[in-house]
């Protein structure tokens, strides 16, 4: 009898340290599994790797007029009918576009979303622009009821060798795909394209914080 009570005994702690194990090792799998979060790059860390190229500027357009609203628009050709930049925002993008030439920083491709105010801020940076549905976020694919596809799929596509690939867009469209706060008007994101696995924000970059990337 008492040697039935030490097997069943033994037995019964045997399995209370199986489990025990199996619990510590079950909580430390997240921690396992869990990539260490990226710091934000900043100062020269952040002028060198976009001097390296192989990332995406992320612009919302700069000031514009909340006055007025792209409701009664015929098309996006229709200017007069959109809500467009303000002589302000013409001077802003003007200013970020002097300062990205005099800091070296290689632009590959400019897309822009198709509104008039999107083309202009793209144009007034970096003196060219080939217009980009996909930017801005067209109708949702048959395949998906995500309008933002065409756009993920951008972002997590590293540009050409050298080169940082250059979008002009809206706030909504990024907020959307990076589930982060809006952007301010000219304000950019700098992205890292990662491929099968999206996309990373290294940085953001206010409208007039282009200047202090300069300051040694």
């Amino acid at each position: 009898m008492t040697a039935i009570r030490t097997f069943a005994a033994n037995v019964w702690r045997r399995r209370w340290i199986a489990c025990a194990l199996a619990l510590c090792f079950a909580a430390a799998l997240p921690a396992l599994a869990a990539d260490p979060p990226s710091e934000p790059l900043s100062g020269d860390a952040l002028l060198q790797a976009l001097r390296s190229g192989g990332l995406i500027l992320y612009f919302r357009h700069t000031s514009t007029d909340f006055g007025q609203n792209d409701d009664a628009m015929s098309g996006y050709e229709d200017c007069v009918r959109q809500r467009n930049l303000t002589d302000r925002g013409r001077e802003e993008a003007r200013r970020i576009g002097a300062v990205i030439k005099r800091l070296g920083i290689p632009i590959g491709d400019v897309l822009a979303s198709p509104f008039c105010r999107t083309r202009e801020t793209a144009q007034l940076i970096f003196g060219r622009t080939t217009v980009a549905p996909a930017v801005r976020g067209g109708p949702a694919r048959p395949d998906t009821d995500d309008r933002y596809t065409e756009l993920r799929k951008l972002l997590s596509t590293p540009p050409r060798a050298g080169t940082n690939l250059a979008i002009a867009s809206h706030g909504n469209p990024f907020h959307a795909v990076a589930d982060t706060t809006y952007l301010a008007e000219g304000e950019a994101a700098v992205i890292r394209p990662l491929g099968a696995q999206g996309f990373r924000i290294e940085a953001r970059i206010p409208k007039d914080g282009w200047d202090a990337l300069a300051v040694p």
